[in-house]
């Protein structure tokens, strides 16, 4: 069964006068293909190789080059600042059913996707992919997916 965060169910309970209604076919009811094509483009990212660096598809190089330029930058530190992303910035504008149940899903399952991306792309490389949580769970802008290579 696929795992809901605490916040969904009741929004899910709703559902079929009053009947509920599953994650999967909830989805089938709000979703649209544009949604999921463009979500694709988050949960299955393109990776590149640029220099010695694994960089997400799209990268600035004009970035780039003021964090590989920083005092003290490492291939690491460059790689996850590059490639950090803040999962509160997938949400819609003004998207009111943000909460941290929903975000520490995403986050792991967006740890386990990214890690399996990566090393079925660069199977010669080792990645860590890193999901920071804030120690205040409701700074929900804080809640950040990144990856660099050992």
């Amino acid at each position: 069964m696929t795992e809901i965060p605490e916040s969904m169910k009741p929004e899910l309970a709703e559902w079929n006068n009053g009947r509920g209604i599953g994650i999967d076919t909830w989805t089938g009811c709000v979703g649209s293909f544009s949604l999921a094509v463009g979500y694709s483009s988050i949960f299955w990212p393109r990776f590149v190789e640029h220099r010695e660096y694994i960089l997400m598809a799209g990268f600035s190089e004009e970035s780039l080059r003021s964090f590989d330029g920083g005092p003290g930058a490492t291939r690491q530190s460059v790689e996850w600042v590059m490639n950090h992303l803040h999962l509160a910035d997938i949400q819609h504008s003004e998207c009111a059913d943000i909460s941290s149940d929903k975000l520490i899903l995403l986050g792991e399952r967006m740890t386990e996707i990214y890690a399996a991306k990566l090393q079925w792309q660069f199977p010669d490389r080792k990645f860590v992919v890193q999901f920071a949580r804030p120690d205040d769970k409701e700074e929900l802008g804080d809640y950040q997916l990144s990856f660099f290579q050992e």
